[in-house]
């Protein structure tokens, strides 16, 4: 259940709401704004407090990760004895140098399999617990945050980005810190063989770092660029999916094809200028790299002719050469996959240090036990982030009983769904007060706010799990026969009993499988088994027909006497049942009363009855 709540962003635009999140996507959109000056890998740092968890499993990693660079530079001094001692004496203690060689090689092989296993085990505990911090703070922050950023692209950083860190931390940090410490180790050995031969394998060193630093910085520029275009063409595909019956009913598949594939085209493009730059650096330092060592060996050679040198000596100098010249030439490598992760870890450190801007105070307060029902709405103006010049609340004022129910209405863009919006904490109004129970929303814990509420939609989303998960996700605590229960009021127990599987058949992704009638019956049992006291309606029998309709709002009727009811609705037997209806008009209580009192009193009440309600 990964997708961001649906329900909240198709009916925006029925509120006069252009766009919302404001604050949110413009830290978002500072913050890439500056990621093409950052030069440096500090992103990754973020990853510290993550390591630092699993630091006993980390230093054990190191440990063998030291063990395994001492056996792989013993072997050369293990090859410099059996050259030089070997073949004394007729070649007697030669048998004895070999099986030393192949007890460091198999030394040598235990001790890399549990560098491999310690280190990638614990870059898989750190990556897990990232996934897992990165959805903790998607699910945090507003419904207005989705509203301007896509899914697509915020999913594109909790799969391809994190991927991108994960290949650093159980690949490329283990190879990377193997070579470094192979660099350093072999360098320092191959000043005890030969000072004199070692000085000048080190003026190749600044040769080989010029291209290493030039050339990173670019790589890393482009993998960010690479990677803000292909989250792009993500974010476009996983519309166009989600809406998929919409695009091939307006015969929108080849324009859909062409503009994701030009988004594939521009992020291919960014990728294979990276590419460029990066063999580039490659071929630069390997040419220095191994040309610098070729020389340096010529000269060794002249020692060993001279006597200043054993032939043994010589072969470990070699080995140790290769061995630190591979390291450095790997190490080219890995700067190039950290420079993608610093770049991924930016893209997630953007999210992970997004604020939401509803949050609980420092000390929230205790919503009053046993809960009465009450909410109430004082002089309230409101207006979405993003669009201060249109207000969707103006002074708006509502008080609803404990048990009392209470119909909305009015026309498209009234207000209505802001209404419930902000009783449900997902916005907090510039002016005005919102409480349930007495307790200023602002004042309490957002959590225990929604607790208070059960919510039915009028697009009843459903997740791709079971009929059985999807009503229990009302409250995860319901057992099966309270689930059966309740399925049986929301008039769902049929369908549902005539499933494959019952109630544990998968019902796909979003509950497509059923009917808008089948998916608005399970909306509704789910916020029945959530036995809250404060019901909020919108629109929840729309997608029926007049005989479930009748059988479902039995229920509904039944549910509402127990709590309070606040329902949002055009037809006219849904209001015919509220104690009292709330007409509303351009984000005002323009009138309120009985269906009967504001009937008599025309008005626009009296005109929608007319117009919405003729049929019935």
């Amino acid at each position: 259940m990964t997708q961001s709540p649906p329900p909240i962003a198709p009916s925006f635009e029925a509120e006069g709401r252009p766009g919302a999140g404001a604050l949110l996507v413009e830290q978002i959109g500072e913050a890439a704004g500056k990621r093409a000056k950052a030069r440096s890998v500090r992103p990754l740092g973020r990853l510290l407090p993550y390591l630092m968890r699993h630091k006993a499993h980390a230093a054990i990693a190191v440990f063998w990760l030291l063990l395994s660079t001492a056996g792989s530079l013993a072997l050369t001094g293990t090859a410099r004895g059996a050259i030089d001692n070997g073949f004394e004496n007729a070649g007697r203690d030669l048998n004895l140098w070999f099986l030393v060689l192949g007890a460091n090689a198999l030394f040598l092989g235990l001790a890399t399999a549990f560098r491999y296993f310690y280190v990638t085990k614990t870059g898989e505990r750190v990556i897990a617990d990232l996934r897992t911090g990165l959805f903790d703070r998607i699910l945090t922050l507003d419904p207005s945050f989705y509203a301007r950023m896509r899914t697509g692209e915020v999913l594109s950083r909790l799969t391809t980005d994190i991927a991108l860190v994960e290949t650093l931390l159980t690949t490329s940090v283990s190879f990377a810190l193997r070579n470094a410490l192979t660099m350093v180790g072999g360098t320092i050995l191959l000043s005890v063989v030969s000072l004199k031969l070692t000085g000048l394998v080190l003026l190749t060193v600044p040769f080989l770092l010029g291209p290493l630093f030039l050339f990173g910085r670019r790589v890393r520029k482009l993998t960010v660029r690479a990677q803000d275009e292909f989250a792009g063409a993500v974010g476009f595909a996983g519309e166009s999916v989600d809406a998929i019956e919409t695009v091939q009913a307006f015969g929108r598949e080849a324009s859909a094809i062409a503009r994701f594939g030009a988004a594939v085209e521009r992020a291919f493009d960014v990728s294979l200028i990276r590419i460029k730059a990066r063999a580039l650096m490659t071929a630069m330092i390997i040419v220095v790299m191994f040309g610098g060592v070729t020389l340096v060996l010529w000269l060794g050679a002249q020692d060993v002719i001279a006597g200043r040198m054993t032939p043994g000596a010589l072969l470990q100098f070699v080995l140790l050469s290769v061995f630190v010249a591979g390291a450095v030439g790997a190490l080219g490598e890995s700067w190039g996959d950290v420079q993608k992760a610093a770049g991924a870890m930016e893209r997630i450190d953007e999210l992970m240090r997004a604020v939401p801007e509803i949050a609980a105070p420092a000390q929230p307060r205790v919503l009053p036990e046993p809960p009465r029902g009450e909410v109430s709405m004082s002089a309230v103006d409101f207006a979405y982030p993003g669009r201060p010049d249109l207000a969707a609340l103006k002074g708006f004022s509502l008080t609803v009983r404990p048990g009392e129910t209470v119909a909305l209405v009015g026309p498209s863009g009234a207000g209505k769904s802001t209404v419930f919006r902000l009783l449900l904490r997902f916005y907090d109004p510039q002016t005005g007060t919102v409480s349930v129970d007495g307790v200023d929303v602002r004042e309490a814990d957002p959590v225990a706010v929604r607790r208070r509420f059960a919510w039915v939609s009028q697009e009843a989303p459903l997740f791709s799990g079971s009929a059985l998960e999807n009503i229990r996700f009302g409250r995860e605590a319901a057992t099966e026969d309270e689930v059966r229960a309740v399925a049986d009021k929301a008039q769902a127990l049929g369908f549902i009993d005539a499933l494959p599987e019952g109630f544990g058949t998968p019902l796909g992704e979003r509950g497509k499988s059923l009917s808008g009638g089948q998916r608005q019956r399970l909306a509704i049992a789910r916020a029945l088994v959530r036995n809250a006291p404060i019901l909020l309606l919108d629109e929840a029998t729309s997608a029926l027909d007049a005989g479930n309709e009748q059988l479902v709002q039995q229920a509904l009727d039944a549910a509402m006497e127990e709590r309070t009811t606040l329902v949002i609705a055009h037809r006219l037997a849904t209001v015919l049942r509220a104690d009292r209806i709330v007409v509303m008009e351009d984000g005002a209580v323009v009138d309120q009363g009985t269906h009967l009192e504001l009937i008599a009193r025309g008005g626009l009440y009296a005109r929608l009855a007319e117009l919405q309600f003729r049929s019935d």
